[in-house]
């Protein structure tokens, strides 16, 4: 092929266009051709033999040379290429602005992809048609549009492809942070929600706690002003005894030495003051004059002795009795009737051992027998000068024994209703006595942290019990034997020997001062109430314990089994009967009390209940 002239302008643009040149960037060029004239292309068919021999026209051309030898199309158009590549790196470094692209033709896309894949004589073949439809013509060139570089739409993609990959990198590591840190976020408000619901919790139950506190500090101030008061008293009574006790010993020197002139023989008169028995069957306190006279007539006359402890015991009457027992324990007890009884709270509520008989002891200084079912008072007793803590009756029944704040125990005739006996050694009141199953003693504990154990023969004290660090509040003997059950303030119980006045035992376990303990009918098993509502049951033959029953927190006042021992009856603070179950555990109410209930106990067929409150009342439940 060579170049003729008469060629259209457009056709040599064409030819441009094909190679990759640019003719906005090689204007001198164009205007060299112009200059000399117009060329066309035309078709010339070179045989094998005069190829060597044909001459080619040099065109002149300023913007690149192809090197001899390498003479090759392909060649070429990378040159191009490479150029034009360099030319855009170099706009990218200047500071004029950028060309723009001229987009690929289609013939040029044809072209280059033929050379790319190595089809030499396709391209030859259409290049000599291509060019044959140009010179004549036929061929519209505007119309065909141009192709886009793939390759540079290639790169452009996958360049914006790595660019999206790495953005998205980033955002999932920024969502992956974000999740952390919402994970961590709802933990910690999950942590402080918790924890906001047990401060809350916390500030209720201490609200609570405190409206309780509050309430029970208003009920004790009452009982305080009555204790000062009485500690006024007691004060005053101290005094007055100070000064009667100086006269009494005056007055027994002068009964001594009157006694012995007389046993000298000497006829000595001399004046004196009668004191006869007759005191105590009136009802009226011993002072120190009449006690000191007592001892005097002791030394001087021994005509009674000690009694001795029984060494042949009777077995135990209620050991078998659960056997004969078969019926049902009952605990659908409801409140029958009310006896208003007393002006002040009923400490003590007992049953006679044989009948049917009520006695209740108050905070009023008063013990009244009431007759079941009515409840009317068949005895009045009176003669103590402080409030009544404990009664306890003799085994035959005809005896009473009354513990009292006066720190005495007082023995009654109930045939009579009169005192027969009174027993003085206490320093501080009397909570509690218990009469031995002979009838010959009897045993009281005192807030002077002492036990003591009385002759009734002899009229003194046999044996005092030390051991406790703080108030006794409870004394028992166990049923048929020599054995004492204490418990204290010091929240112990403690297991003493009678005739030795040892203790054998003590049991730990309660965190508060202990109220009351007291023996199964039965003797094996005992039970213990706290001053926080905790009550305990321990097995007395191995002296441990069995279980421990939370009822609080309200103070349980007093515990009572029934006669078949399968039943414990607890008087609680908050004016609630409890009933355990001993063989199922369950525990029943008995809501009925206004106040705080003080003392309950069981009738001997089990049939009925009583129990004793604040408020001077003792309920009949059945």
């Amino acid at each position: 092929m060579a170049a003729r002239p008469g060629v259209p302008g457009s056709a040599l643009r064409v030819l441009e266009e094909a190679l990759g040149l640019d003719l906005a960037a090689a204007g001198d060029t164009a205007e060299a051709v112009a200059a000399e004239g117009a060329f066309y292309l035309e078709q010339v068919a070179i045989t094998e033999a005069s190829e060597d021999d044909y001459e080619y026209e040099e065109i002149a051309d300023d913007n690149f040379s192809i090197p001899e030898g390498e003479e090759d199309l392909a060649k070429a158009i990378q040159m191009v290429q490479e150029q034009a590549t360099d030319t855009q790196i170099l706009e990218q470094k200047t500071v004029l602005p950028s060309k723009q692209q001229v987009p690929e033709v289609i013939e040029d896309f044809l072209c280059n992809f033929l050379i790319k894949m190595g089809m030499t004589r396709t391209l030859d073949c259409f290049q000599s048609e291509w060019y044959e439809l140009i010179q004549k013509g036929v061929t519209g060139l505007r119309d065909l549009g141009n192709v886009p570089d793939v390759y540079t739409q290639n790169m452009l993609l996958e360049n914006e492809n790595k660019n999206l990959k790495k953005d998205l990198k980033c955002y999932k590591q920024a969502a992956d942070k974000a999740r952390e840190d919402l994970l961590k976020t709802q933990k910690e408000r999950d942590f402080h929600r918790m924890h906001h619901k047990r401060i809350v919790q916390e500030k209720t139950k201490l609200i609570n706690d405190l409206k309780g506190l509050k309430l029970h500090y208003a009920s004790y101030e009452p009982t305080i002003r009555v204790l000062q008061e009485k500690h006024h008293t007691l004060l005053k009574q101290k005094m007055l005894t100070s000064l009667e006790r100086d006269r009494a010993v005056g007055q027994i020197s002068g009964l001594q030495a009157t006694l012995k002139h007389m046993e000298i023989g000497h006829n000595y008169h001399a004046s004196a003051t009668r004191v006869g028995p007759n005191s105590e069957k009136e009802n009226a306190p011993e002072g120190p004059t009449q006690k000191g006279l007592h001892e005097a007539r002791e030394k001087i006359q021994s005509k009674t002795k000690d009694s001795e402890f029984p060494t042949d015991m009777q077995p135990n009457p209620n050991l078998y009795l659960h056997k004969e027992n078969i019926c049902p324990a009952k605990f659908d007890y409801k409140l029958n009737s009310i006896f208003r009884l007393h002006e002040l709270p009923v400490s003590c509520v007992i049953m006679h051992p044989h009948k049917d008989i009520l006695v209740t002891c108050g905070e009023d200084r008063l013990w009244k027998v009431v007759g079941l079912p009515k409840g009317n008072v068949l005895h009045t007793g009176f003669g103590h000068t402080d409030w009544l803590s404990n009664c306890c009756f003799h085994p035959s029944g005809n005896k009473l024994a009354t513990s009292s704040g006066d720190t005495t125990v007082k023995l009654w005739d109930l045939s009579k209703g009169n005192c027969i006996l009174t027993f003085e050694g206490h320093s501080h009141a009397v909570w509690s006595c218990s009469w031995h199953s002979c009838g010959d003693f009897v045993a009281s504990s005192s807030l002077d942290t002492t036990s003591k154990i009385w002759d009734v023969n002899s009229e003194r004290c046999r044996c005092t019990l030390y051991g406790h660090t703080d108030s006794v509040n409870s004394i028992e003997f166990f049923p048929c034997s020599n054995t004492l059950l204490t418990g204290s303030a010091d929240k112990s119980l403690s297991i003493w020997d009678a005739r030795t006045g040892n203790c054998e035992q003590s049991l730990y376990g309660h965190m508060h001062s202990i109220n009351d303990a007291t023996f199964t009918p039965r003797g094996h098993m005992i039970a213990s109430c706290d001053a926080c509502g905790v009550t305990k049951l321990w097995d007395f033959r191995k002296l441990l314990p069995i279980v421990s029953i939370d009822i609080g927190p309200s103070p349980g006042n007093e515990v009572n089994f029934d006669s078949s021992g399968r039943v414990l009856a607890q008087a609680s603070g908050s004016g609630v009967i409890h009933l355990l179950d001993l063989k199922s555990g369950q525990i029943h109410k008995l809501m009925g009390h206004d106040s705080e209930a003080h003392t309950v106990v069981f009738s001997h067929d089990g049939e009925y209940l009583f129990s004793g409150g604040s408020d001077g009342t003792v309920r009949t439940w059945s």
